[in-house]
């Protein structure tokens, strides 16, 4: 099996574990030793099948993120821009994303399994400011975290 053979042999036992971006790929291939042009050759042939797509991949990472409580918003955008995803992919995924989950409704979903029975109105004071440096680590605005501060729990 020659250098050729192995590398893509190595990129598609990555992907079949998950996606990845184009960029991902390349560093991990670079990491490996195979030569610039082989990579960029490999990349070129796994983009054609439909095999490495960086729209795809930043909208299922986006999505699993935002599910997960991993975040949203600009720490979405940050994360994405560091796996090396094009920025107006970047922009248009995190678009979508912010239209299908709502902020108020993901963030209220994330404190409730995060801190279970969380009362802001009950909590102390450092109770409050921990879960709004986690909210605001996750890339909620200040304006979703107050709004959910002050009417959470429901009336």
């Amino acid at each position: 099996m020659d250098e050729r053979e192995k590398a893509l042999a190595s990129a598609l036992r990555a992907l079949a574990r998950r996606d990845h971006s184009r960029a991902e790929l390349e560093r991990k291939l670079g990491a490996r030793g195979v030569a610039p042009e082989v990579v960029a050759q490999i990349i070129d042939r796994l983009v054609a099948a439909g095999y490495l797509d960086d729209r795809r991949f930043a909208r299922q990472w986006a999505e699993a993120a935002v599910r997960n409580g991993r975040g949203y918003g600009p720490r979405l955008l940050l994360e994405l821009n560091r796996r090396g995803v094009p920025r107006d992919i970047v922009t248009e995924v995190v678009t979508g994303i912010s239209a299908a989950y709502r902020e108020d409704e993901t963030l209220a979903r994330i404190v409730a399994r995060k801190s279970p029975g969380f009362d802001p109105r009950a909590a102390s004071d450092r109770d409050k400011r921990r879960v709004i440096a986690y909210l605001q680590r996750r890339g909620f605005s200040l304006t979703a975290i107050f709004d959910f501060m002050r009417r959470h729990p429901e009336d």
